[in-house]
C-alpha cells in the first residue's frame, strides 16, 4: 500500500473538535449522570462543563486528569498527531496545572491505514509531548472503523492555582489568547481552497500549547480559565457564564482571527458543527441588529487546539495581555467584559 495515497480526513466523517456532539446533547447526558458531590476532594468534576477534573491529594497538591481524542482534520499524519496532542494538553493548561504524563488512545481502521502511517500519528503526539517535557507512559489501541487518536493527560497544580470556568467576576475583562478560525480553514482544506501559507498557519496554531495557563493560574488577578474548542467562543463563553452566574459582552470588532477566515466564511466555508453549535445555544446569545450570518459563524466556529479564554481584573488586564504576546501568543487580544445578569452571551458590534 502506498503511504503517501493515504488521505486520512477521506476516512473521517468528521475532523478535529468539529465532531464533538452538540452542546444540548452532552448537558442532557451529563445531566443524567448521578451527583458526585459527595467527594470531599473532588474540586472539579462535571458540574459546570469544565475543562478536566481536580483531585485535592493533600495542602499541597491536586491532581488533574483530562483526555480528548478526535478523528483527523488534515492528511498530514505527523501533524494530525501533533494537533491531537496539544489539543489533549490544553486541557490541563486550561485549569492552571502542568502536565506530567499522558497515555495515548488510538483507533485505526485496520487494513485500510499502514503501520508507518500509524506510526508517524503517533511520533507527532510523542513530539508534542516531549514540548511539554513530559513523555507518552503508555496507552490503549483498537481496531475501528475510523481513524482515531487523542491523549489522557495527568497533571498536578497548587490547590490555590486551580481555575475553574465558573469563576469569573462582574467587572472582569475576558482575554482570547490565540485568533479563531481553525474549524473554517479546515472546511476551505477539505474543499481543496486553502493554499500553503493557509495552512501552515492553521498548523501552526493547532500545535501551539497552551502552557500559558499554567503562568496565568499564579497570578490571582487571573479569576477563571477555560480554552475554546469544538463548541467555538460562543459556547465555552456560555460554559463560562452559566458557572459563573455572570452576563458575558463580547466585543466582536476586537475577536483576533485566521489571516483568511473572515474571507473564507463569507465564501461559505464553515463546517456542519457551526450550525449545530449555533442550534444548541442560540437562545441564550444576543446578537445586534443587522448582525450578518457570516460574523455569527465565526463565533461557532468549532476550534481545534484554541486559545484560553481568561478573566481577570480588569486593572491587571493589559498588562496580562502583553504577557501572553511577550510568551509567543502575538494573537491575545481583549475582547469583553464580565456584567452583573443572567447567563447569557451579548456581542457588541459597531
Amino acid at each position: 500500500m502506498n503511504d503517501q495515497a493515504i488521505r486520512l480526513t477521506s476516512l473521517a466523517h468528521g475532523g478535529g473538535c468539529g465532531c464533538k456532539l452538540a452542546p444540548s446533547v452532552l448537558r442532557q447526558l451529563i445531566d443524567s449522570n448521578p451527583a458526585v458531590h459527595s467527594y470531599r476532594q473532588l474540586l472539579v468534576g462535571t458540574e459546570t462543563g469544565d475543562d478536566a477534573a481536580v483531585w485535592q491529594l493533600d495542602d499541597h497538591t491536586c491532581v488533574i486528569a483530562a483526555t480528548d481524542f478526535f478523528m483527523p482534520m488534515v492528511d498530514e499524519p505527523y501533524d494530525f498527531g501533533r494537533i491531537a496532542a496539544a489539543n489533549a494538553l490544553s486541557d490541563v493548561y486550561a485549569m492552571g496545572g502542568k502536565p506530567i504524563f499522558a497515555l495515548a488512545i488510538l483507533g485505526m481502521p485496520i487494513g485500510k491505514v499502514p503501520p508507518a502511517v500509524v506510526r508517524q500519528i503517533l511520533k507527532g503526539g510523542e513530539a508534542i509531548c516531549g514540548e511539554a517535557g513530559i513523555p507518552v507512559a503508555g496507552g490503549h489501541s483498537i481496531d475501528s472503523p475510523e481513524p482515531i487518536y487523542g491523549l489522557v493527560v495527568i497533571g498536578i497544580c497548587r490547590p490555590q492555582d486551580v481555575r475553574r470556568n465558573a469563576d469569573a467576576q462582574a467587572g472582569d475583562v475576558l482575554i482570547l489568547t490565540k485568533p479563531l478560525g481553525v474549524g473554517i480553514y479546515s472546511a476551505a482544506f477539505k474543499k481543496g481552497a486553502l493554499g500553503p501559507q493557509a495552512y501552515a498557519e492553521m498548523i501552526a496554531s493547532m500545535t501551539k500549547l497552551n502552557s500559558i495557563g499554567a503562568e496565568l493560574a499564579r497570578d490571582p488577578a487571573v479569576h477563571a480559565i477555560t480554552d475554546v474548542t469544538g463548541f467555538g467562543l460562543l459556547g465555552h463563553a456560555l460554559e463560562m457564564a452559566r458557572g459563573s452566574k455572570v452576563t458575558l459582552a463580547l466585543d466582536a470588532d476586537d475577536l483576533p482571527l485566521l489571516a483568511q477566515a473572515a474571507d473564507f466564511v463569507q465564501r461559505g466555508f464553515v463546517t456542519g458543527a457551526s450550525e449545530r453549535n449555533w442550534l444548541s445555544y442560540s437562545e441564550e446569545v444576543k446578537l445586534p441588529p443587522g448582525f450578518p450570518q457570516w460574523r455569527q459563524r465565526l463565533l461557532t466556529d468549532p476550534q481545534t487546539s484554541g486559545g484560553l479564554l481568561v478573566s481577570c481584573a480588569p486593572e491587571r488586564a493589559e498588562p496580562i495581555v502583553q504577557m501572553i504576546i511577550a510568551a509567543g501568543y502575538p494573537g491575545a487580544r481583549t475582547i469583553g467584559l464580565a456584567t452583573i445578569g443572567k447567563p447569557i452571551i451579548r456581542v457588541m458590534a459597531s
